[in-house]
């Protein structure tokens, strides 16, 4: 599989906007930059393995990527909340997992 250059930039625009409006949604704020193109790339994933096991199609094009990974991501952030006792969702599992995965910021 080969990802050109653009290819590379749409995800990281799609997770950072992804993100942004999931936090945003959830927990009435964003991650920070990083953070929040974590949150958005791993619920892009999430979107696109959940919607079409609901018979969820949304289409094609920027809007359509942003809309599924917004919806995946927002799943991760209530799984999460979930996970972590019904306390709020900040920042600092969004870094454990950063850390947790060996990413330099």
């Amino acid at each position: 599989m080969h990802l050109s250059n653009e290819s590379l930039i749409v995800i990281v625009i799609v997770g950072i906007v992804a993100g942004w409006l999931a936090g945003n949604i959830v927990r009435d704020g964003g991650f920070g930059l990083i953070g929040d193109l974590i949150v958005g790339i791993i619920g892009a994933f999430i979107g696109d393995w959940l919607l079409p096991q609901l018979r969820i199609h949304l289409g094609t094009g920027m809007v359509a990527l942003i809309v599924n990974a917004t919806l995946g991501a927002i799943v991760l952030l209530v799984i999460l909340r979930l996970i972590s006792g019904g306390a709020a969702v900040d920042g600092v599992l969004v870094w454990a997992v950063v850390e947790r995965l060996g990413v330099r910021y």
